[in-house]
């Protein structure tokens, strides 16, 4: 990289760490519906409950990924049931899901799964702000996630995220619950506008309210 670009490069960087995500408008009840049926947003889920009687231990680059409930926090029984109801709504919805991504960490893997939702791609794009140090530190790992984020996805569906609660506050200026989810519209280069936050009871709601026969 040339010298030339560094000013702009930094600019983007300044701006994408200090900037809070827009929020506009709200969307919910049919509104938000009909506008998931059309696909353009990305869904950034937090995994789904978890034994918080267990702990993570990392005491190198990619413990993370462990399913070893002696080494690393895992989905509970509720919260891997919590996973599939919320898939079963959002097929009910008729709502079309492009990608379907996750963090490294087990407990994302296994949420995203369990939604199944589409094949689970695994990306260091979303991680966990406690395991930030090892992958380039708390400011890269926001910045990776808003620009993962603000990149609109294929027309007519929408993209689903399942990550962490710290990287979701942090990177979008929200925080839900275990399960909960936060709809993004995204408008590029780190740029997007928060449109909707719902509890895992929400998705079933939504269904029972609003299914594609209505």
């Amino acid at each position: 990289m040339t010298r030339k670009w560094y000013p702009a490069l930094l600019l983007f960087f300044y701006t994408a760490v200090t900037n809070p995500v827009s929020a506009g408008d709200l969307l919910s009840g049919r509104e938000l519906v009909d506008a998931l049926r059309l696909g353009g947003y990305n869904i950034y889920f937090r995994h789904a409950a978890t034994d918080w009687t267990q702990d993570d231990h990392i005491a190198a680059e990619g413990d993370w990924t462990s399913c070893d409930p002696a080494r690393m926090r895992q989905l509970s029984i509720q919260g891997r049931s919590v996973a599939r109801r919320i898939g079963v709504a959002i097929r009910r919805l008729v709502i079309p899901i492009g990608r379907v991504f996750s963090s490294e960490y087990c407990r994302t893997r296994e949420t995203a799964r369990y939604m199944g939702l589409g094949k689970v791609s695994s990306t260091r794009a979303v991680m966990n702000l406690r395991a930030a140090e090892y992958v380039g530190g708390r400011r890269a790992v926001i910045l990776r996630a808003r620009h993962l984020l603000s990149l609109p996805p294929q027309a007519g569906a929408n993209d689903i995220f399942v990550a962490h609660g710290n990287l979701m506050q942090a990177a979008l200026g929200v925080y839900t619950g275990e399960a909960g989810a936060v709809v993004c519209l995204p408008q590029g280069q780190g740029n997007l506008r928060v449109v909707a936050r719902l509890g895992p009871e929400e998705w079933e709601a939504l269904a029972s309210a609003f299914t594609i026969a209505d």
